[in-house]
């Protein structure tokens, strides 16, 4: 393809390349939006969604109090998942086999099983052991407490979907640590520096970059598992709300739009937040930023100036390396 500068020379026998067309891609988008299309009228027509209902209980105030109590769950959920995350994955990477063995143990358990289930035994958990006692086992109690005052239906329903949670975003977790090269936590320690501060201020803030966007994913994931805290029974959410109502006037389907809506809400808040962390964190490792860093090197020199100025710059890294 001739530039603009070599068109202006006249070139005799010049030739002006054109792109080679492509329908297939104009089909597959015309098709596609026709399809769009007719969805969208299906959906806005159809009476059987009974669209007035679906308006008149958006903003209802069991639903807005739902939302709320779905927006707390997902909140305390993620913060002690994400905390015990951590612990379980510097427990994996830890020399002792003890440490190692009791978080491989956990995630384990509460990845074999379903989170439904855990959510029952959670429920029962007051049945199960009626007292909570501090004291020297098969010995004297030093303090004790009823069960059922400590462990409600909000708390059982956290830590049900907290512990859940955190078996799977230990591992995450687990990878992102591992992701570190390991000169990192090398260098460090040759200046000095403790274990635990190593992973605080070099591992974790690194890491980061691959931790965030699953951890998002989960995140999103547990707003929509909130739904099943009925097995608790926790009967506050968002889910809840909008079926209580629907039982009620005896339309479940507009009801069930309401809390699709809701959810699409708070996902896509989520998701912008999520695409935020990410940027964030991804400083300093986004190719186009060094790709721009590469081609304003290259204006701003010529080319052999460029190039003498990289070969110095690698002397000075292999001099580096060498000492």
């Amino acid at each position: 393809m001739k530039s603009r500068e070599d068109s202006e020379l006249g070139i005799p026998g010049e030739i002006h390349a054109r792109p080679v067309r492509k329908p297939g891609p104009v089909v597959a988008a015309i098709v596609v939006l026709i399809f769009a299309l007719m969805l969208a009228h299906g959906i806005v027509t159809n009476p059987n969604f009974d669209w007035p209902t679906v308006w008149m209980y958006l903003f209802n105030e069991n639903v807005l109090s739902g939302i709320g109590w779905t927006l707390k769950l997902t909140l305390y959920s993620m913060i002690i998942a994400t905390v015990l995350a951590i612990i379980l994955a510097v427990m994996r990477k830890s020399s002792n086999p003890v440490l190692r063995w009791v978080s491989w143990f956990f995630i384990w358990f509460f990845r074999g099983t379903p989170v439904y289930t855990q959510l029952i035994f959670w429920g029962l958990f007051a049945v199960l052991i009626p007292r909570l006692a501090v004291g020297v086992p098969f010995g004297p109690e030093f303090w004790s407490i009823d069960t059922k005052s400590v462990v409600t239906a909000s708390v059982a329903a956290v830590l049900g979907l907290g512990l859940n949670e955190a078996a799977y975003l230990s591992e995450i977790v687990r990878a992102g640590i591992e992701a570190v090269d390991d000169g990192q936590t090398e260098a460090a320690q040759a200046l000095g520096m403790r274990r635990s501060l190593i992973m605080r201020r070099i591992i974790l803030p690194q890491a980061m970059r691959i931790i965030v966007p699953p951890t998002g994913n989960e995140t999103i994931g547990m707003l929509k598992t909130t739904s099943l805290v009925l097995a608790v029974p926790f009967i506050l959410e968002l889910q809840f709300a909008t079926n209580a109502i629907a039982s009620r006037i005896y339309k479940p389907i507009p009801l069930l739009l309401v809390a699709s809506i809701w959810y699409l809400v708070i996902t896509t808040i989520l998701m912008i937040l999520q695409a935020q962390l990410e940027k964030h964190f991804g400083k300093g490792f986004d190719k186009s930023s060094l790709s721009h860093a590469g081609k304003s090197a290259a204006i701003d020199h010529p080319t052999g100036e460029s190039a003498m100025e990289a070969a110095r710059m690698n002397k000075v890294k292999m001099g580096g390396l060498n000492a």
